[in-house]
């Protein structure tokens, strides 16, 4: 897939679920989707069982510090649609005291990953 047909998915996700989407961009030939953190189950669930998007592998859940923001932490979700056979990077941004919304419920493979987050950066997940 090319970095026109990424935008355009990158479009659709917007356009379909404006109130959850921060920005889409493209960058190294994959399609960043920058989300409201308390929407983020509801972003997994559609790129899961949208058709334009059958996201339906969660490849993994990660962190990332920026000591220096006020929200310092990225959580970052790497979805994969073998159908499709493209891959999404979806992110959210969160400080140290605010707790996530576990997407374990739309993704049972998130229960490790959240665990690695919390343990390694002391990410908070709600409801895990």
């Amino acid at each position: 897939m090319d970095n026109t047909e990424l935008a355009q998915l990158g479009e659709h996700i917007a356009a379909s679920i404006s109130d959850a989407v921060i920005s889409t961009e493209v960058a190294y030939d994959e399609l960043n989707v920058t989300v409201q953190r308390d929407k983020v189950a509801d972003v997994l669930t559609f790129l899961r069982d949208d058709p334009q998007c059958l996201f339906k592998v969660l490849i993994d859940v990660c962190g990332a510090d920026y000591p220096d923001r006020d929200e310092r932490f990225d959580v970052v979700y790497h979805l994969l649609s073998l159908k499709n056979n493209q891959r999404v990077r979806v992110l959210l941004s969160v400080d140290e005291d605010t707790m996530v919304p576990s997407v374990v419920d739309v993704h049972p493979a998130a229960e490790w990953f959240e665990r690695e987050a919390f343990d390694m950066y002391g990410i908070l997940f709600a409801g895990h």
